[in-house]
């Protein structure tokens, strides 16, 4: 419902070819994936039926850029381009509904300010729906029956908190709704646009939600969770005549259930649970609202049905389709679907499915250019950690390098630990382009669910409470030790790479466990904890107290003295292994001073890092130039450091924005690549 080799001098003649840790021969004879194709634009995603099931819908590059194209449903080689955009990609769109326009979000430079457009299906000029200036739009309210309006939240009048506004999608007229003077976090409506429940921060980091009645919200809430329940509960939504209310809720429980409310009389009923894993996901009957079916994945995603009308359907995808599969849209007739199937081994495929001939057509390849790839599987691992909690994670090996016993390989390889972000999200089995680039290049990889990871019950969340740098840091040191135990790597030969949290672990990586790695890749990570509190943007003013209550409260000298604890900052001068970061310079939640600051104190003790940033990026890197770039120089990096296989950098930074203001001579090949002015 709701829902990131040879030695220099033969690098820098531009020369391919390879050469595997310590001299022996390469861990994977498979040939080498260019960058480009792995980070590159895909060819089509995001395919999306309208509502009348007229038309279709996907995102496709437009002159080198990510845009949304349509064609009539019934014939996708007539698609044409809506929309124009020449810098920035557009990653989100959806139907308006009554499938005479598609309504898309894009920001600017990365700065995550969402403006809402509108462009006709029959194209022309899009229509700028929310025209202001450092605003972030929120989708509120969406209806099956009422087809010109929605609801969106625009803060525009406090940059902390969303008013409501009913938008008229034919004149783009907005009227206000709700003016949220009381601090509220979000809202839920119906199927009619009527607010019906308020969101509310509580000083202990829970939520307290009200009932919202003719538009103004009562003054006692109807429901509360604390700290714990905070991130596995939740209202999932409405049925379409108002009388159900759904929750994922973990109230009385550790993994959040799918329960639903009778609206009425306030009782609740369990639909679905899952005792490892939190429900995440739930297909919804377009014209009731009821829910249909649920996902949960533990290991794997799974769909399960609870309603016999969609039994068949899903048993029937189940056996037709070689992987893990997601339906990404239903017509309102429900008598077609989109389906997306994700093999790993394999570029995803996205099909059109006929629910009454029970068929299936193969609409597009992602990346067709990865159909003949030699690409590696995944595997499921589950680690123990020091104190017995159970680390979910995922391991991907070079293609061939594990003949005798699948998913061990066949010697130790070099690996990379790569850590998730978040910390509140969780790694998941499918297709990587990370785990498949790294381990074509002859790394093991392995991504490790530590604890404050979500998907797994409010319990293993709660434990890494005021655990940044400490046993959440803790649990990935246990993985390692556990992939050198099993013969995956040898001590000596793992790097640490993640982005955001992932970031923080690679530099607490390499500050506070400083013989633990061979070499770190930081991208976006904060280095100073009381610095990235201080600097979120003011929309997540309503998750400060949970931040606080999670990370370390800034506001008492308690919890100052952890978060400095906690800030490889102030251990950078015991960091002695390479390093290379990767920010955004319009980043609005960890601001590029995170970066700066450590590269100032590294270099003030002349310890060795690279730094790369991007004027045009904000938290993460979404044109593909710019990732292709930083891959480049990662992927020079990492051969240096741990002698993996390398792709020469060739002339992806120069095609970038990148600017490397300092360490370019640590990394072979990049003072040639970015040439003499550089």
């Amino acid at each position: 419902m709701r829902k990131l080799l040879l030695a220099a001098a033969i690098a820098a003649a531009g020369l391919s070819a390879t050469m595997s840790w310590a001299d022996t021969a390469p861990a994977t004879s498979a040939p080498l994936i260019e960058r480009a194709k792995l980070f590159g634009n895909p060819s089509r995603v995001a395919g999306k039926l309208s509502p009348d099931g007229k038309w279709l819908a996907w995102i496709a590059p437009r002159d080198g850029v990510l845009n949304v194209w349509v064609a009539p449903a019934g014939a996708p080689d007539q698609a044409k381009p809506l929309t124009a955009e020449k810098q920035r990609p557009i990653r989100q769109y959806f139907w308006a509904p009554d499938s005479s326009s598609v309504l898309y979000v894009n920001d600017h430079g990365g700065d995550e300010n969402f403006l809402l457009y509108k462009v006709g299906v029959q194209g022309g000029e899009p229509q700028s729906l929310t025209p202001f200036q450092k605003t972030r739009v929120r989708v509120v309210g969406t209806s099956v029956h009422i087809k010109d309006r929605i609801l969106i939240g625009v803060n525009n009048r406090d940059p902390r908190w969303h008013d409501i506004y009913s938008l008229d999608l034919k004149s783009g007229k907005l009227t206000e709704v709700f003016e949220n003077k009381g601090d509220y976090a979000g809202f839920v409506a119906d199927d009619q646009l009527v607010l019906r429940v308020a969101e509310k921060s509580r000083p202990d980091g829970g939520t307290d939600y009200y009932r919202v009645e003719d538009g103004k919200v009562d003054a006692k809430p109807f429901g509360s969770v604390g700290l714990d329940d905070s991130l596995t509960t939740q209202p999932a939504g409405f049925t379409a005549d108002g009388k159900t209310l759904y929750w994922l809720d973990s109230r009385g429980r550790d993994t959040a259930a799918l329960f639903a409310q009778d609206v009425a009389s306030g009782k609740t009923t369990v639909l679905a649970q899952n005792a490892k894993a939190d429900i995440d996901d739930t297909l919804i009957d377009p014209a009731t609202g009821k829910v249909q079916a649920y996902s949960s994945q533990y290991l794997k995603p799974e769909w399960t049905a609870l309603d016999p009308a969609v039994k068949g359907d899903l048993e029937f995808l189940k056996q037709q389709l070689k992987g893990t599969f997601d339906i990404t849209s239903r017509t309102d007739a429900d008598d077609f679907w989109t389906v997306v199937v994700d093999p790993v081994v394999k570029p995803g495929t996205t099909y059109l499915y006929d629910r009454k001939a029970k068929k299936l057509t193969a609409l597009f390849v992602s990346r067709p250019e990865l159909a003949d790839a030699t690409l590696a599987p995944m595997y499921p691992q589950e680690i123990r950690t020091r104190d017995g909690l159970t680390a979910v994670s995922y391991l991907t090996l070079p293609a061939g390098s594990d003949q005798a016993h699948p998913g061990r390989p066949d010697k130790p390889l070099p690996m990379v630990l790569f850590v998730h972000g978040g910390p509140w999200a969780r790694d998941t089995y499918g297709y990587s382009s990370y785990h498949q680039w790294l381990a074509n290049r002859g790394y093991a990889v392995l991504s490790v669910n530590y604890r404050g990871s979500t998907g797994f019950g409010k319990k293993y969340i709660s434990a890494g409470d005021l655990q940044w740098g400490r046993k959440m840091h803790d649990d990935l040191i246990d993985a390692v030790q556990w992939a050198v135990k099993n013969r995956i790597t040898e001590a000596d030969k793992v790097a640490i790479m993640g982005g955001s949290y992932g970031g923080y672990a690679t530099l607490a990586g390499l500050a506070f466990t400083p013989d633990t790695f061979a070499c770190g890749v930081d991208i976006v990570g904060p280095s100073n904890l009381a610095t990235l509190l201080k600097t979120i943007p003011p929309y997540w003013e309503a998750g400060k107290a949970q931040f606080y209550k999670r990370m370390g409260d800034p506001t008492t000298e308690a919890g100052r003295q952890l978060l400095q604890e906690r800030s490889p900052l102030f251990k950078a001068d015991a960091i002695k292994r390479p390093l290379l970061i990767g920010q955004g310079a319009n980043d609005p939640r960890v601001n590029q001073a995170e970066s700066d600051q450590i590269v100032k104190a590294m270099d003030a003790k002349n310890i060795p890092v690279t730094y790369v940033l991007f004027p045009d990026e904000g938290h993460g890197f979404a044109r593909p130039e710019n990732s292709i770039a930083f891959n480049a120089v990662a992927e020079q990096f990492l051969g240096k450091c741990l002698s993996g296989r390398v792709e020469p950098i060739g002339g992806a930074v120069k095609a970038s924005s990148a600017k490397v203001p300092h360490g370019k001579e640590f990394v072979p090949g990049l003072p040639q690549a970015l040439g003499a002015s550089d």
